[in-house]
């Protein structure tokens, strides 16, 4: 067996599985208990020092 075979068969299956692992937590991570007020403020910062044009 060769290397190519030997990376294509890994990148096949555990890279992949590892891939949609971090995927998930990734998407999940907003949506943990706790993390409310680090939202908003990461939702808000765009707002930080703005006078509205005034």
């Amino acid at each position: 067996m060769s290397l190519y075979d030997t990376l294509r068969h890994f990148a096949d299956s555990y890279a992949l599985a590892a891939m949609f692992a971090l995927f998930a937590l990734l998407c999940a991570w907003p949506f943990r208990p706790g993390s409310k007020d680090s939202n908003h403020t990461a939702a808000h910062s765009i707002f930080k020092d703005t006078d509205d044009g005034e």
